[in-house]
């Protein structure tokens, strides 16, 4: 009966287990296997020059546009884990307190993650970039009295990449929103009354209550921030119209080009590795600092 019991679970969990092993598995092998070799992707794999650890090397000590695309992934996840996350706490904390029309409010700040990145990027693209000399920002601007201020956002280096990071904020922000409001569901409302009848007002039921329960929760939504910012690339696609300039390119456009522009598929398969292991570590270290926080 246990040998029965015990086949039926590994039954069970196969379908699961060939498709992680054919889609996830197997892929991630073959790009750790390519990533060693010079290959163009049209001649035979035959014919590919063996190299070793020869894509790394370059990369971490030679390619000076993946790391420009890193530091630009890197600003636009600083943006995201500040102003996101904070406008995200935020309304979650007063979403969740007894305020008129909250469940309106709910459905709205979730529309935005919903929607797909390529259009919210080419819709965007419309209202901040120039269309004949006069966007929406720069009418609004203009109208404001700031006519100074309006000029081409996404075409000028001192503005563009700023411009991406606070889409990307405003299309992601909902789910942390929803994730923080999850969160502050489950803290006990007995917790807040005792704390009143104590005597403390709303700032310290905040502080002693709110923040330390809360921690699991943030340390979820800055990983999940740093896992999906640094990956993004779609809604800058959309946002830059597939032009990969080098003041708005992130690791993925990278990698993209590698493979699209210079037929580098080994190069692209080490790029890729780097840039996993470069995330694996950022998540790790999110964690290592959450349990010393908690501690």
């Amino acid at each position: 009966m246990r040998f029965k019991s015990t086949l039926e679970n590994y039954f069970l969990v196969l379908p699961a287990v060939l498709i992680f092993s054919v889609f996830y598995l197997y892929p991630f092998i073959q790009i750790f296997h390519l990533s060693f070799f010079d290959w163009d992707g049209i001649v035979s794999f035959k014919d590919a020059t063996f190299l070793g650890w020869g894509n790394f090397k370059e990369i971490l000590f030679q390619d000076s546009n993946w790391w420009q695309a890193m530091g630009n992934a890197g600003y636009i996840t600083l943006i995201a884990l500040t102003f996101q996350n904070i406008l995200a706490f935020l309304l979650a904390w007063a979403c969740d307190r007894e305020i008129r029309m909250k469940n309106f409010y709910r459905v709205v700040f979730f529309i935005p993650p919903v929607l797909s990145e390529i259009v919210v990027g080419m819709a965007w693209r419309f209202i901040i970039n120039d269309v004949d000399g006069a966007n929406i920002i720069n009418r609004m601007l203009t109208a404001a009295g700031f006519p100074n201020l309006a000029h081409n956002w996404l075409s000028d280096p001192k503005t563009a990449l700023t411009t991406v990071a606070i889409v990307h904020c405003w299309k992601g922000f909902g789910w942390g929103f929803l994730i923080f409001l999850a969160g502050l569901q489950t803290i006990p409302r007995e917790l807040y009354e005792a704390a009143r009848v104590d005597g403390a007002n709303a700032w310290e039921s905040f502080r002693k209550i709110t923040i330390p329960l809360m921690i699991p929760v943030m340390v979820l939504v800055a990983i999940l921030t740093v896992l999906g910012t640094m990956q993004a690339f779609v809604l800058i696609i959309g946002l830059v119209g597939g032009e990969f300039a080098g003041y708005t390119s992130v690791p993925v456009l990278r990698i993209l080009a590698s493979m699209r522009g210079s037929s580098m598929f080994g190069y692209a398969c080490a790029q890729g590795i780097t840039f996993g292991m470069i995330l694996v570590a950022i998540s790790f270290i999110q964690y290592r600092f959450s349990r010393r926080a908690e501690i």
